[in-house]
């Protein structure tokens, strides 16, 4: 016999999931109106000069010639460090830069690129340069200042992975689609501080509300229904790869496939710290990082609600039997969740600038960070993914910068051999 309440709570969740999908479709179509006349202009290819210690750099010639050598377009990059030249149309284009005007210490790997650009392209050209504190292989001296980097990496993708390793932990689910949260966090705030002119704290705060709010919306309008009809977990896994690549597309559609910085905290230079360099930002972002991930370990230690997340994460089924509101838990750590990866989305792009698909290039990571650290627990996930950031960024002293990631993921493979459960994981967990 049906349950008297479920029509009643089965129509509360339909009705939330059609104003959603209805938001939704408004929202893709002002999206879609608003950036119209963008395509409409035509071509371009654009610059962005900046390195760690010298931060952006301005006064750089740039050159874009065709495939016939003619030039297209010449300028320099503005006190951001960007130029951006108009082209005629698509084709092959070489962009160049005058390693004569790069400030002193600074040097190109490279100072010409070929781009293919085919129609309503407006990629930005990277171009490799070192000022001592990164890029193409190294010298011992730079491991304090890698180490320092690598913490402060290693701690943004903890507090992007901590409630993907709650989620997994309660649920069972492997959720492809936590980047997306990252990168909803990010663009939020940044439409927030750009456009709206709100301050970035200001907007990092909403951005969370916003995160924990979407998290709490793919719970109770997706997962819950699915785990209520008794779905696997390898069809719930599919199903978060398609929801990613629906909302990885959606935020480029609505933001657009250039990186763009905030408008707050533009242009830092380094300040020195011993043997190590951190701008403002940089230091800001490490000690918010620390203090968050602190609040979350004290919050799974002395509340009821972060004692009953752990319970949950141990045996499901002994929690409920024990009078613990399974559902309600689950629900939590999900807007948990979602507002943990909003923050560490602004904080990757305070440093790296917001672009769509941001979260998938940290999902990796991530999902790197919580095997290393052991599957399901919120501790492992910080300790892995503090040694996934800080051997990434130790890894440049060997390897090209570009390849720096590559060196995470090898990291993950060899613990994988050696020890299967990570390093605070158990065998009957990962069993």
């Amino acid at each position: 016999m049906p349950h008297p309440h479920l029509p009643a709570r089965g129509a509360w969740a339909a009705r939330i999931l059609v104003v959603a999908l209805a938001g939704l479709a408004v929202f893709i179509g002002f999206a879609i109106t608003t950036q119209a006349p963008a395509s409409a202009e035509g071509e371009t290819i654009g610059v962005n000069l900046r390195t760690s210690l010298s931060g952006p750099i301005e006064g750089v010639e740039v050159t874009v010639t065709d495939d016939q050598g003619d030039e297209v377009d010449q300028g320099q990059t503005d006190d951001e460090g960007r130029y951006e030249a108009e082209l005629p149309g698509p084709g092959e284009y070489t962009v160049s830069i005058n390693p004569d005007d790069l400030p002193d210490g600074v040097t190109a790997g490279a100072s010409t690129r070929q781009v293919t650009i085919s129609e309503g392209d407006t990629p930005t050209v990277p171009f490799a340069l070192s000022d001592g504190s990164t890029g193409q292989g190294g010298g011992l001296g730079r491991i304090p200042q890698l180490l320092a980097e690598g913490l402060r990496f290693g701690l943004l993708i903890a507090l992007c992975a901590v409630g993907l390793s709650l989620i997994f932990g309660t649920t069972g689910l492997t959720n492809f689609a936590h980047g997306e949260l990252v990168a909803i966090g990010a663009i939020v705030a940044w439409f927030l501080n750009v456009d709206a002119g709100i301050s970035l704290i200001a907007a990092t705060a909403i951005a969370m509300v916003v995160g924990g709010f979407v998290g709490w919306l793919n719970d109770i309008a997706l997962w819950r229904p699915l785990r209520r009809r008794g779905s696997g977990l390898i069809a719930m896994l599919v199903i978060s790869i398609g929801l990613s690549l629906a909302l990885r597309y959606l935020l480029n559609i609505v933001f657009g496939g250039r990186s763009q910085p905030y408008s707050d905290y533009r242009g830092q230079r380094a300040n020195d710290y011993g043997p190590i360099s951190l701008t403002d930002k940089d230091l800001l972002s490490i000690l918010v990082s620390i203090v968050v991930l602190v609040l979350v370990a004290l919050m799974l230690q002395r509340t009821k609600i972060g004692k009953a997340m752990r319970a949950v994460a141990d045996n499901r089924d002994l929690a409920a039997a024990s009078g613990i509101n399974v559902d309600r838990v689950i629900r939590f750590v999900w807007v948990l969740g979602g507002a943990l990866a909003a923050l560490g989305g602004v904080l990757f792009g305070l440093s790296d600038e917001v672009f769509w698909d941001m979260g998938f290039r940290l999902l990796l990571l991530m999902f790197a960070g919580i095997v290393l650290g052991g599957l399901g627990t919120a501790y492992g996930a910080l300790l892995g993914s503090i040694i996934v950031g800080v051997f990434v960024q130790l890894s440049t002293v060997v390897i090209a910068d570009e390849l720096k990631y590559v060196g995470g993921l090898l990291l993950l493979i060899v613990i994988l051999v050696v020890r299967p459960q990570g390093i605070l994981g158990s065998r009957a967990r990962v069993g």
